[in-house]
C-alpha cells in the first residue's frame, strides 16, 4: 500500500480514534488505546480499551470498535482498515487476541496502521499481520 493511502486513513480515522481513547478505562495498566475502522461503505467505527480488574476480561481497543460495528452491522470482511492510536511518541503493534480477531472480521485486503503523537506510523497487510491464523 501507498504512503499517500496511508496518510489519507490516518488523516480519516486518527480523530475518531483519539476520540475514543479519551474514553478508554485503563486505570491498571494506564495505557489507553483508541481504534477506528472503516467499512467499505465509509462508515467509522471506533473503540476503546475497557479495562478490568480481572486482566483477562479486559477488552482492547481494536476488538472494542470491531464489536462496534458488527453491533451496527458491519458483516465480516465489509471493513478495509483499522488504525490503532496510542499517546505518546511510540507506536505499538496490536496484541495476538486482536490480530486473530481482525483476521475474521476485516477484509482480507484490508490494512492495519499504528500511530501515536509524533509523525511516525507503522503499516501491516492482514497476511503479514498474522501469517499463520487459526481457522476452522
Amino acid at each position: 500500500m501507498g504512503g499517500m493511502q496511508a496518510d489519507r486513513l490516518i488523516k480519516h480515522l486518527k480523530p475518531a480514534a483519539m476520540s475514543a481513547c479519551a474514553n478508554a478505562h485503563a486505570p491498571y495498566s494506564r495505557f489507553p488505546v483508541g481504534a477506528a475502522l472503516i467499512t467499505d461503505s465509509d462508515a467509522v467505527h471506533a473503540g476503546c480499551n475497557v479495562e478490568n480488574a480481572s486482566f483477562g476480561l479486559t477488552l482492547c481497543a481494536e476488538r472494542n470498535a470491531l464489536a462496534q460495528a458488527v453491533a451496527q452491522g458491519v458483516r465480516p470482511g465489509h471493513a478495509r482498515a483499522m488504525l490503532i492510536y496510542t499517546p505518546g511518541d511510540v507506536v505499538h503493534s496490536p496484541c495476538g487476541a486482536c490480530r486473530q480477531v481482525m483476521h475474521e472480521l476485516l477484509n482480507e485486503n484490508a490494512v492495519v496502521i499504528s500511530c501515536c503523537d509524533t509523525d511516525e506510523s507503522r503499516t501491516w497487510a492482514m497476511q503479514n499481520l498474522i501469517p499463520d491464523p487459526f481457522e476452522f
